[in-house]
């Protein structure tokens, strides 16, 4: 391979899933890969919208894509879903794991640390680290008896290795709800690191890559007041978009990081340089 082959990010005849597939990374993660030539399974909780998508990113990039309903929480649920795509789509060579829940009671979720309940503690740790775990374990087996290796990169958070600081927090809001860094967000997302140099230790012998992005906060309909106290705390002066996620997703999945495993990218805008 040349040392400028641009091939090396190409994808083609690679399948690709991603978990959390409609979700403010997973929609342009999905058609980063397409893009780059792989068929694309969009996962997620509603199969009716992940079919509707799927069927709108292999329109605009002309290669297979299948959308399949999956609570990645649940492992009857997680080990149907590797075997669905299997039989329809042949295999799985790429892994993006970044299904995560904020809960479906909002308050609940920004409660404060001191009066923060197990039972909410529970329900997110089991979407963030638990399906992180099932469905790495569902799609590792498939990718080592496939014997052709594999890339699995995994979703953390500058909160999973940084403390937040709740200056910022101060009259911010998120879709007009009073926001925070919960603990549990946190502790799962430390949990995703360790996770990602554990297997990727594991796995090399298959020739399966297991890697992990960082990125800082994503700008995703936070006020202005959050959005201007975050930027500031950034050497490069913003909030993440998603698409600046992408990228490096990309260079992970291919080719083009393939003496790369067990590391952790921060895309942060330089926050953790500080």
């Amino acid at each position: 391979m040349s040392l400028t082959d641009k091939s090396a990010f190409d994808l083609l005849g690679k399948v690709a899933l991603v978990t959390g597939g409609l979700g403010i990374l997973g929609r342009p993660f999905c058609e980063g890969l397409a893009e780059r030539g792989a068929s694309v399974v969009v996962v997620d909780l509603d199969e009716g919208k992940c079919t509707q998508f799927a069927a709108k990113v292999a329109r605009q990039y002309g290669n297979p894509a299948m959308g399949v309903g999956c609570d990645v929480a649940e492992p009857e649920s997680v080990r149907s879903m590797t075997e669905r795509v299997v039989r329809e789509l042949g295999g799985l060579h790429i892994l993006i794991n970044n299904a995560a829940s904020k809960s479906n009671d909002v308050a609940s979720f920004f409660a404060p640390f001191e009066t923060y309940t197990l039972n909410q503690w529970r329900d997110i740790l089991a979407v963030n680290l638990d399906g992180a775990f099932l469905v790495a374990q569902s799609v590792g087996n498939q990718m080592i008896s496939q014997g052709t290796g594999g890339s699995i990169v995994q979703m953390s958070s500058i909160y999973g290795l940084l403390g937040p600081d709740d200056r910022i927090y101060e009259g911010s809001s998120y879709l007009g709800v009073s926001i925070n860094t919960p603990a549990v967000y946190s502790a799962s997302k430390a949990g995703i690191v360790g996770l990602t140099r554990y297997l990727a230790t594991r796995w090399a012998r298959y020739g399966i890559r297991v890697n992990c992005i960082t990125p800082g906060g994503v700008q995703s309909g936070q006020n202005d007041t959050f959005v201007n106290r975050y930027s500031a705390r950034v050497p490069l002066q913003r909030m993440a978009r998603p698409e600046d996620l992408v990228g490096p997703m990309v260079f992970l999945a291919s080719a083009a990081s393939s003496y790369i495993t067990g590391q952790n990218l921060f895309v942060d805008g330089g926050l953790s340089a500080w």
